[in-house]
């Protein structure tokens, strides 16, 4: 299925929300998405995906566990798209992900131990990027969410043209009295681009927690158009075609075995987040090993 007019489908879809790296909520269960979010891109040589990056990235794991160190990130893979891995790490602030760089360099022991991971792990990309982006509480609706139990993110990329904010600004308003109304159970965060991208990026996350999710958010496009009205949907695809320049959309699935999460995610969701090994069961003295079949 294409998607809707680009902006109107995909903002028809978010039924949910990103929180990455976020104080937890803990009495109703759901995070508030970070006011600062960094974005450290993978792009991985083919057939250096799956167990082969997992193993690269363990070593980054085993030096920041070593460390005790207390900022977190999330990682997820692509499903679409170029083969790619995104670590997503969430600040308070700017001058919170500044000290905690500098931190990160004074510590001789993690920042050599990462230094090493890097140069290892650097042998199996094609290329890598980065960028950060500040929350757009303006462009968000009912952002708070349980991500520990999310599986799957949906990320949509939006550029606005030069000089075309007022329409966009618009057509989010559109859009969330829309939902407003017609399907009031809906959450989205959506972040801005300060640095790594060119000027007017927006960022909108979809956590869901099964694939099924999917066909659910498809299905309630429908109450969507009924809630904005014949008008309502003429005039935001006027707002569209005027302000958004492009838009992509993939999807990602979380890596547990790539992140680095704190304890509270790890107690909402163990089997998740830190499954255990199954063990082969060793074999009484007694038994013997059964005899192939002949042929075998």
């Amino acid at each position: 299925m294409t998607r809707f007019m680009g902006f109107a489908l995909t903002l028809a879809m978010l039924t949910g929300v990103v929180s990455i790296a976020a104080a937890q909520d803990k009495a109703a269960g759901t995070m508030s998405p970070p006011k600062v979010l960094t974005i450290f891109r993978e792009f991985l040589k083919p057939g250096k995906t799956g167990m082969v990056h997992e193993k690269s990235e363990s070593a980054f794991i085993q030096a920041l566990t070593h460390a005790k160190w207390p900022t977190h990130y999330l990682t997820v893979n692509s499903l679409s798209g170029k083969p790619r891995a995104l670590f997503l790490t969430g600040y308070d602030s700017f001058d919170a992900w500044e000290k905690d760089a500098k931190a990160t360099e004074k510590n001789e022991a993690l920042s050599s131990a990462l230094d090493r991971a890097a140069v290892a792990d650097g042998e199996l990309l094609d290329s890598a990027d980065a960028a950060a982006m500040a929350y757009s509480e303006e462009y968000s609706y009912h952002s708070a969410v349980d991500i520990p139990h999310m599986r799957y993110f949906e990320i949509s990329v939006y550029r606005v043209r030069p000089g075309h904010r007022k329409e966009w600004d618009e057509a989010v308003k559109l859009v969330t009295a829309g939902y407003e109304k017609g399907i009031p159970d809906s959450h989205w965060a959506t972040y801005e681009v300060v640095y790594g991208a060119p000027e007017g990026t927006f960022v909108i996350f979809v956590p869901l927690k099964a694939a099924a999710d999917i066909d659910h958010y498809f299905a309630e496009g429908k109450a969507f158009e009924d809630a904005m009205g014949e008008n309502g949907m003429k005039r935001l695809a006027e707002l569209t075609a005027s302000a958004i320049e492009s838009v992509e959309t993939n999807l990602f699935v979380f890596s547990p075995n790539m992140s680095y999460v704190s304890d509270d995610w790890v107690k909402a969701d163990p089997d998740f987040w830190k499954p255990k090994k199954s063990m082969a069961m060793p074999k009484k003295p007694s038994e013997k090993p059964a005899e192939k079949p002949a042929g075998q």
